[in-house]
């Protein structure tokens, strides 16, 4: 058993570990569009379940992030969430792009961990960076 009380699922801990600079992470709702075959983590168990921002800070706590992207779409939609990504990404700067490109750039993404969030626009790519 691990000894922190950080990531404890074995395919999350293992996605973190794995994960190189520039790499694309995207935590998302319970209703985005995974891409076929992409590497999909779902910790999803019933609607809202996990909360998008518990998965969040869940990756948070063990990932370097240099950059973000996320649907422009959740300013109007669900601005709490954007303001919830801003006071977690300090300093960092969060691309806004409409949600049709976002779905776009999840394409290029090493994994996805799924939320059971029920929050329209609630996902995130987070860019990797490096801890030196």
């Amino acid at each position: 058993m691990r000894k922190t009380s950080t990531t404890i699922n074995p395919a999350l801990s293992r996605v973190i570990s794995e994960t190189g600079h520039t790499d694309l992470i995207v935590v998302t709702d319970a209703g985005l569009p995974i891409p076929p075959g992409a590497e999909r983590i779902d910790l999803a168990y019933r609607p809202g379940s996990p909360a998008f921002l518990d998965v969040l800070d869940t990756v948070l706590a063990e990932l370097v992030v240099e950059g973000a992207t996320v649907s422009a779409e959740v300013a109007e939609q669900s601005p709490h969430v954007l303001a919830a990504l801003r006071e977690r990404l300090p300093g960092i700067e969060i691309d806004l792009v409409p949600h049709v490109e976002f779905k776009k750039q999840t394409h290029g993404a090493r994994a996805f961990v799924r939320s059971g969030e029920f929050t329209p626009y609630a996902n995130v790519i987070l860019h990797a960076g490096v801890a030196y």
